[in-house]
């Protein structure tokens, strides 16, 4: 074993030294961000959601940063899967939800929870990739949605409106304020048809969700995605990342109002 002597004389082992450093790089590491995620892994990542109108992709990615709050939020929102509209919204506020208004954007649509609760390990792979690699994930989308586009699957429809401009898909509601979540095999839409298979029938469409104004404390004012600037905007643009996650403060148009006992707290810090 190497044994080297400092200024002082005193000996110290390189064994000692490895571990040493083993030790500091392994807590850097752990407070560290994430193993970033390549071109591949992430078009795996975001298949099953890639083809989600733009509105909903946008709280489904905020929302996706909150991992830790999925699961409780789904387990409400199937409890709560009778309410729909002003009344499921009441019903927010009588219960006096505290997760992040971008998790609790995402009640009106209990499959998309109950989605990312069953799969709690690809939902937190989701919300690190978004606070880490924003405009990787977005690139990740439109790769996807370009596939489902050339081979005939992502098409206009009663449900949805496609449009591409400037090189990038954009899908929004045919109707105004009316949500209808795409179910898919992502094995399926992503590929070249097999023989004899029906176009048509590879996405299929629930009934539809209407988000009117009852929901706008929880950033359904004006959801949106910006594909040239790879930008969320909920209200106003997101900016969460992964330094300083825990205090960021998401300034919504309609802050969402807690009631505290006898008085009324603003939720305008949110906290994982």
């Amino acid at each position: 074993m190497t044994i080297y002597f400092c200024s002082n004389g005193r000996r110290f082992h390189a064994a000692k030294i490895f571990v040493a450093l083993s030790v500091a790089v392994s807590a850097h590491l752990a407070h560290g961000q994430p193993a970033r995620l390549g071109p591949s892994q992430l078009d795996q990542v975001v298949s099953r959601i890639a083809l989600y109108p733009d509105p909903l992709l946008a709280q489904v990615l905020a929302a996706s940063s909150y991992w830790d709050q999925i699961p409780e939020a789904a387990t409400w929102a199937q409890q709560h899967s009778y309410l729909t509209g002003e009344t499921l919204a009441q019903a927010i506020r009588q219960d006096n939800l505290n997760w992040d208004p971008s998790v609790i954007a995402l009640l009106p649509f209990p499959s998309v929870l109950q989605m990312m609760a069953q799969d709690p390990a690809w939902t937190q792979q989701l919300g690190q990739a978004v606070l880490t690699q924003r405009a990787e994930v977005m690139d990740a989308v439109q790769r996807m949605r370009k596939k489902a586009k050339e081979f005939g699957y992502l098409q206009s429809n009663n449900y949805m409106t496609v449009n591409e401009d400037q090189g990038y898909i954009e899908i929004l509601p045919e109707a105004p304020g009316v949500i209808y979540v795409p179910t898919y095999d992502p094995l399926v839409v992503f590929a070249h048809p097999a023989h004899g298979l029906v176009i048509g029938g590879a996405i299929q469409f629930g009934a539809g969700i209407t988000i009117g104004g009852w929901f706008a404390p929880w950033g359904w004012a004006s959801p949106r995605l910006l594909w040239p600037s790879h930008a969320i905007v909920i209200d106003r643009p997101w900016v969460r990342g992964w330094v300083g996650r825990e205090a960021y403060a998401h300034p919504y148009f309609h802050p969402w109002v807690r009631a505290v006992g006898p008085r009324v707290e603003r939720h305008e810090i949110h906290r994982r």
